[in-house]
This record gives structure tokens, sequence and C-alpha cells, in this order.
């Protein structure tokens, strides 16, 4: 009885802890706001080391021989009990006479269990190549190695499975790797640690990234666009940190299609046992022949697309505990009549938020960053999407693009409100196009408005403001009061759902010690304060473990 009282006094001590020491006493939550906007000094010792990794790197070698796997890495499918795995077999040609591997000469093969030895279980999937082609005398034509994807099902949540890939008939299978499944969906099931990154690339800042983001020990990858900054290449492999700049006579923009297999390559020791997720950026539209984009981005990653009830690479949704995540693409249409925003809609309206209490979305472009860079360059599809969004409660934005860290304040159609969801823009992960310093409030750095649309984001929407502080102006001639905090460096960020109210968030910078955190805090969802759109319709099939 004793025994009892004593661990009944240990737990309560453990969440007074918890709930007034922790949260109260030594991080802020999103209750204590909305902020004063905040802005960190640049420090331009920062600014180097943005060079990218040469193929003669080990890191990024081929180490494998014949058709052996490489590049393997581990992708979510919609819920727990089924991943993809990938990989790439065979040798990637580049050239002007260049034949395709063939996919059928290579199986799609991969054995797993819950133990080391033996493996108990197979499952077989599908292979393909993609070519990135060049009509033009005198650029190389590419055609990339044989890729694989396999859907494993049946999976147990919160298992670690041991897996080797690849053709068994020929001995060409991996060494072991595992993985560890999420959590089952529920208000009480979370992953411990996910990671958000974006605008990687694959500079000597990258691997600090990477490294940093290694040692915090994540169960889950989030990448939001920007993958390898391969189009930064002409196709003979030469490259520049401004491609316009230094290639302004191309008849096409090019690229050097092999900085995706470095990137493959120096990726796997991470990807191959901690799933990734990924989101299209600018970076990945490579345009080629016959107005081809994508080909490296769709080809590459699997996406649980067919298993959210998308058809398309470019948007998908998927659970990992309690949070329900929507990945959505800024580079195809995304107008109220379009595919995205018909399934969008379904999606949303099937997120039961008694499972999955959390609602966090992701897509490439910010639409709330205070930079010069790319400043309001999303407007058109902030004006198509907000408002669904914002009637189901999303809880958290996370963006890319602006290379630079920003926090918000919740916000909602550019003014504070606190039943709007924060954005979080993470486009700082270390490509060679360097940091973001300029914003958009610095005097004398406000962009002409007719250079802010993206060719490639629909027409232009961005209007000068109609009330608040900025009202008449098209920027605001100080930090905007929805901004909370912004940084010019180098990072990574992690996400830590608690419950089904409270997720810190923490942002790591590259120049800090490993375990030193620049930004941070808790997001507290208020439910009972922010009314949201109930579920409605089902448009696919959601597995519970019982």
């Amino acid at each position: 009885m004793l025994s009892m009282v004593l661990l009944l006094w240990m737990f309560v001590y453990v969440v007074f802890f918890f709930f007034v020491v922790v949260i109260d006493g030594h991080i802020t939550t999103t209750l204590d706001g909305p902020f004063p906007p905040v802005t960190v000094p640049f420090d331009n010792s920062f600014r180097g080391k943005a060079i990218d990794l040469p193929e003669t790197d080990d890191r990024v070698k081929r180490h494998v021989k014949g058709f052996e796997p490489e590049q393997i890495s581990v992708t979510l499918s919609a819920t727990y009990d089924s991943v993809w795995i990938s990989w790439i077999t065979g040798e990637f040609q580049i050239g002007d006479n260049i034949k395709p591997l063939d996919p059928k000469t290579v199986a799609s093969v991969v054995r797993y269990g819950s133990l080391r030895y033996p493996l108990e279980h197979e499952a077989k999937g599908h292979s393909l190549v993609y070519n990135q082609l060049y009509p033009f005398e005198g650029l190389q034509n590419y055609t990339s190695g044989i890729i694989h994807h396999v859907r494993l099902t049946g999976l147990k949540p919160g298992k670690v499975y041991y897996y080797r890939c690849g053709d068994p008939s020929i001995r060409a299978m991996s060494h072991l790797h595992h993985f560890k499944t999420m959590p089952v969906s529920n208000p009480r099931s979370y992953p411990g640690r996910i990671a958000v990154v974006g605008d990687l690339g694959l500079t000597y800042n990258t691997t600090s990234t990477i490294s940093h983001l290694r040692s915090n020990n994540p169960d889950l990858v989030l990448l939001v666009g920007d993958v390898t900054y391969a189009n930064l290449y002409l196709t003979n492999g030469t490259g520049s940190d401004c491609y316009s700049c230094s290639f302004s006579q191309t008849p096409i923009h090019e690229t050097y299609q092999p900085r995706w297999d470095y990137w493959g390559r120096f990726m796997e020791p991470l990807v191959s046992k901690i799933p990734i997720m990924v989101v299209e950026g600018n970076h990945e539209i490579e345009e080629q022949a016959r107005n081809q984009t994508f080909a490296a981005y769709s080809s590459r990653f699997a996406f649980p697309s067919e298993e959210s009830g998308s058809s398309s690479t470019f948007y998908y949704s998927f659970n990992a505990g309690g949070i329900h995540f929507i990945m959505l693409g800024a580079y195809i249409s995304y107008n109220q009549s379009g595919d995205q925003y018909k399934w969008l809609k379904r999606d949303l309206a099937n997120v039961d938020r008694a499972v999955t209490p959390w609602l966090v979305a992701t897509w490439h472009p910010p639409w709330y960053s205070t930079y010069k860079a790319h400043y309001r360059e999303a407007e058109c599809m902030r004006v198509e999407m907000e408002d669904l969004l914002y009637s189901y409660g999303v809880d958290i934005v996370f963006s890319g693009h602006v290379h630079a860290y920003e926090r918000t304040n919740r916000v909602y159609n550019y003014a504070v409100d606190p039943c709007g969801p924060v954005h979080i823009t993470v486009g700082d992960g270390g490509n060679r196009e360097k940091m973001a310093t300029s914003h958009a409030d610095d005097p004398g750095e406000c962009p002409d408005p007719s250079t802010t649309p993206d060719e490639y984001m629909g027409g232009f929407c961005a209007m000068n403001f109609t009330s608040g502080p900025a009202k008449g102006k098209f920027c605001w001639d100080r930090q905007p009061d929805y901004s909370a905090y912004r940084e010019s460096s180098f990072g990574h960020g992690i996400l830590e759902v608690k419950n089904e109210t409270y997720a810190l968030w923490t942002w790591h910078r590259n120049q800090d010690l490993y375990n030193n955190a620049g930004d941070q805090i808790y997001i507290v969802r208020q439910p009972d304060k922010c009314i949201i759109q109930p579920k409605v319709i089902k448009s696919w099939k959601l597995v519970f473990f019982r």
C-alpha cells in the first residue's frame, strides 16, 4: 500500500514538474504570445563554406558493385502499418549516346522481419528508369540507374524491423538495415522527434546540418523541398551559385543529374533507417525535352499518394501517431477548381481530430516570410488555400525556399490570430545559393511588386495591404507584428509533440554546440477556443491497431 502511495506521489511530482517548471518556468508557449518581433543580427562569419561536395568526396562515391543496391531509403505510407523501401541498382549514364537500362533485368525484392535472422517476410515491388534529355547540340543527356520501390504491409506500430533489399536471384542484396514504424494513431501516441529541414543541397554546410540533425536522433525527417540543386549546373558538370548570372545564354535551364546520385549516397546512412518524407521545391522542376518537368523528383522518391487518395506525387498526406501531415504542391495547380484543392478538401474533411489531434501542413514557398528574397511570391497560393486550412484548424505550417529561419506568431490573413497556425520557415539547410539576409521591411529593401511573381506559381496576387499598420503599402516599414523571430543562420528544426495540446519546437543552428537551441517554444493547441470543421466524409481507409 505504501509503495502505491509513493508511486502516486512520484507521478504527481513528475506531472507538476513538467507543466509548471519546464513549460511555465523555462520555455515560453504560444499562450504567452503574441510576441514582439525579434530579429537576430546577421553574423557575416557564417556565410562561408557554401561549397558543394566534389564528386571525389568518398561520401558521394559509388561503393557497390554490379547490381548491388545503393541510395537506399525508407518512406512512410499513409498509416503506421506500411512503409516503402526504395533503392537504385546499376550505374547512371551521361553523354551523347546513352542506352537506358532495362528495369525488367533486375528484380525488386525486400526481405524483412522483426528479427535480424531469419527475415521471414518477402515483398516485391516495381522498378523504373528516368531520362533527362536535352535536344540541343553540345548538351549531355542522362539516364538513371534502375530505381526500385517496394511497399511493405502488415507492420505493427512502434516496432523495429530489419530488412535487406535487392535481387536475391543474382546475389545482389544489400547489407542488413533496420527502421522503426510510427506509433498507432491516437491522441496519446507520437513519434519522439521529427526533424524538419529545407533547401539542403549538398555542400559542406549540408554536412554540418545533417550531422547536427542525426545527433538529435529523429524518428522521422521532413524535407520541405529543394533537394539537390542539380539545376545549378550545366550538363558538363560546371556549377555556379547563381545559374542565371553565370549561364544566361543556355538554350534551356540545364541540370547535372549525377548530383542526385551523389545526394542519395550521402544521405543513405540516415534515410535507410529513418523515414524521410519529401515535398517538391522549385529546384526540382528541372525542365527538359517535350516540356517534361520533375522527372528526378517523381522517380527517385516513393510517395503515399494512392494510399492517401491522391493521384499525384506533388500532394499527399500521412499519419505519424496522433499527427496528420498534409504535403502540398506549390508548383502545380492549387486553384479552387483544380484537382489538388478538391483532394485537400476531401482529406481535411476526413481527418478525425479525436484520433489525430495535430494537423500539420507543409509546402515549399512560405506564405509569411518577411525576407526580401521571395517576398510574397506565394501570395496566389495563399489566397486560394488559406481560408480552407484555417477553417480546419491547421496547427503548424512548415516551409522552406527562403534561405533563413523565421517563426511567426499565430497568423491568418496577415493579422495575428489566436486560432491561426504558426508558420515556420526552415529554408536554411545549407545549399550553395547561400543565406538570405535582407528583409523587405529594411530601409530601401522593399522589392518592386512586379518582380515578385514566380513564373511557375500562377499570376500576380500580391497587392498593397488594405488594412493594418502597412495599409496602402506593399511592405511594412518595420518587422511585421505577425513575425515573432527571424535569423539568418544555417540549421534544422525538431518537433516533439508531447500530448494532444502541447508540442515543443526547437530550432538548432549549425554554429552552436549540438545540444543548444537557437529558438525554442511550446506550440499549444486550444481546441476549446478554436472551432474547426467537423469530420464529414471518408475518402481512404484508416487502419487502427487494436
